[in-house]
């Protein structure tokens, strides 16, 4: 128990780092459309209607789905494949996926 408790414990200061660079990179790249809190309540977010990331709608996508829309871009939203690398759109589906809202 105590091994577990301290490997968590590594694990999670090894990826603190990480997830700081995908937060900066979420607040320059995705904010601006759909906030600092994902909601999408922002002025361009409100006039693109965009969809907020908590929302089941977005969600329930696969990360196969959230992947292809960062790099290829759908309705509204511009691609990012020339502006983010593979492993930063990877890791921003996992930083949509914090804005879930909790498990009840």
């Amino acid at each position: 128990m105590k091994r577990c408790l301290c490997l968590s414990l590594v694990l999670i200061a090894v990826s603190l780092p990480l997830f700081a660079d995908t937060a900066a990179v979420y607040k320059a790249k995705c904010a601006p459309c759909h906030g600092a809190d994902g909601t999408g309540n922002t002025p361009v977010g409100k006039s693109l209607h965009v969809k907020s990331l908590a929302s089941d709608e977005v969600q329930k996508l696969s990360d196969a789905d959230l992947t292809t829309i960062l790099h290829d871009g759908k309705n509204k939203m511009p691609s990012f494949k020339d502006k983010l690398t593979e492993a930063e759109i990877k890791d921003m589906v996992q930083f949509i996926r914090t804005f879930a809202p909790p498990h009840k």
